[in-house]
């Protein structure tokens, strides 16, 4: 017992991941997919799943199509939208796109984006987004 009593104990730190962290880590994943889409318009994501086989679980890849997230206007102009879930989030009230004068200048403002995904300044937007994703429906009393 004199073993353990040089040892100093402590509480065990919480497996969970920061939901806020793994939202923007997906967001730049994805942004960083529509900068590799401008490069070649012919680019898919690779998703691996497990599968049964002849009774044993193999590894497959499927290539998956990646959506543009942006949009031609009349005029030639381009307009940028990010995505949370199904739709795109707002930036400001009634306003889910950023104005881009050229597909040439589409990569700087992706990386812009990017660099204010890294620093938090839209998780105020994803939230907003999840809250219309999942309204808590409120449970019936019995």
């Amino acid at each position: 017992m004199n073993a353990l009593k040089t040892l100093t104990f402590t509480t065990l730190p919480s497996q969970g991941g920061n939901p806020i962290l793994d939202r923007r880590a997906k967001v730049i994943a994805r942004l960083e997919e529509q900068k590799l889409i401008l490069k070649d318009p012919n680019y898919t994501r690779t998703n691996r799943k497990w599968v049964k086989k002849d009774g044993e679980r193999v590894m497959v890849e499927q290539q998956q199509r990646v959506p543009l997230w942006w949009r031609q206007h009349p005029n030639g102009s381009y307009a940028l939208f990010v995505k949370s879930g199904l739709k795109p989030i707002e930036f400001e009230k009634g306003k889910p796109a950023i104005a881009v004068q050229s597909l040439d200048k589409l990569p700087s403002v992706i990386d812009t984006l990017i660099t204010a995904v890294r620093n938090g300044e839209l998780d105020q937007q994803f939230a907003d987004a999840r809250k219309q994703m999942n309204p808590r429906k409120a449970k019936r009393a019995a």
